[in-house]
C-alpha cells in the first residue's frame, strides 16, 4: 500500500524533509495521482487552497503561531500527515 504521509520524507532527495518549505525545488507531489490516474478535481483542489491561503493571509497579516512550531503535534496516520491542531493568534 502506498503511503502518502511518507512522500517527501526522503533525506537523501530533500534537504530538511520534516521543514515545510514554500520554496522547495521539487514541488511534485503524489496526491493527486500521476499520467491516467491524475485526478479531474485536481485544478479545483488547488484553485480552493489557493483563495483560502490568500484570504487567510489577506484578512490576518499578523498571523503568530502560539507555540514554537517545535511543540506542534502530529495525527498518527499510516494515511497522511497531519498536525492535530495549529494554534495560532490574530491580531
Amino acid at each position: 500500500m502506498l503511503c502518502l504521509a511518507s512522500a517527501h520524507r526522503d533525506p537523501e532527495r530533500y534537504p530538511s524533509p520534516d521543514e515545510f518549505d514554500i520554496h522547495r525545488e521539487d514541488k511534485g507531489h503524489l496526491a493527486l495521482g500521476q499520467g491516467m490516474y491524475y485526478c479531474l478535481g485536481a485544478p479545483l483542489a488547488r484553485m480552493e487552497i489557493q483563495i483560502a491561503l490568500h484570504t487567510l493571509l489577506h484578512r490576518f497579516p499578523q498571523l503568530d503561531l502560539v507555540v514554537p512550531p517545535q511543540q506542534l503535534q502530529w495525527r498518527a496516520s499510516f494515511r497522511s500527515r497531519a498536525l492535530k491542531a495549529v494554534p495560532v493568534t490574530l491580531r
